[in-house]
């Protein structure tokens, strides 16, 4: 796996999931149904490595945490 392009890759995405979280809301069903895609979607182009899987789910958690501290 390249892990350069796999960490950029995780970057780039925090930058949209700040942007979805702006323009949903992060209380809102679409902003999981974006996260849960777009998560998805950079597991599959990695092949569902395993740090891929758990790198992603810790970023799911991550936004989790962040929405219940408001």
């Amino acid at each position: 796996m390249d892990y350069k392009a796999f960490f950029a890759d995780v970057l780039e995405w925090i930058g949209q999931a700040n942007q979805a979280a702006v323009r949903y809301g992060m209380d809102k069903p679409e902003f999981w149904h974006w996260v849960a895609n777009s998560c998805g979607a950079i597991v599959r182009k990695y092949n569902d490595n395993r740090l891929a899987i758990k790198q992603m789910t810790m970023m799911v958690e991550w936004l989790e945490e962040a929405s219940n501290q408001k």
